[in-house]
């Protein structure tokens, strides 16, 4: 098999592993996935970036790629975390985006920018989050930690629904 054709066989086969926390989007969705190499025929090297340092999910997301890789016929599945440059919630794909709103958890709107360190700010960030249900702009923040450390609890005022809104980084 030619090295193009098995690079294309360990993509599509990491590109199937789904986020642990956010099942309804894959890695590659996600912005997880950094790169597939192929090392020999059936040994590939993975590289992934997680969401925050310390991330709990790392260990699974790398089990589940060796658990599908393996499955896919490679032998020897290496996975790597790669920190620089750190992940960004504008990594995630548009099918992605879509798929957080369809299981009804706000998709982040564009990561902050600064041109030095990041601000500390002991009050709530202020965000422009629509209700994923209704498209409503009108939404309270009920609590800057969700049911994971990367989304934020909010309410609808409009259709009074509560939802989660994944936190731009």
């Amino acid at each position: 098999m030619s090295v193009a054709r098995t690079l294309e066989r360990a993509r599509a086969a990491a590109e199937r592993v789904t986020d642990p926390e956010l099942p309804m989007l894959t890695l590659a969705d996600l912005g997880v996935l950094r790169e597939v190499d192929v090392v020999a025929e059936s040994h590939v090297v993975v590289a992934i970036t997680p969401t925050y340092t310390g991330c709990p999910a790392m260990a699974a997301m790398r089990d589940d790629l060796v658990r599908e890789l393996s499955s896919a016929g490679f032998d020897r599945v290496e996975v790597r975390v790669s920190l620089d440059p750190a992940w960004t919630t504008d990594w995630i794909s548009p099918a992605g985006r879509a798929a957080l709103a369809t299981a009804g958890i706000s998709p982040p709107g564009p990561a902050p920018r600064t041109d030095g360190p990041v601000p500390l700010t002991l009050m709530p960030t202020a965000r422009q989050v629509r209700c994923p249900r209704c498209d409503s702009p009108a939404t309270d923040l009920v609590s800057e930690f969700g049911s994971t450390a990367c989304k934020a609890q909010y309410r609808c005022t409009a259709c009074l629904e509560p939802f989660d809104h994944v936190k731009e980084i």
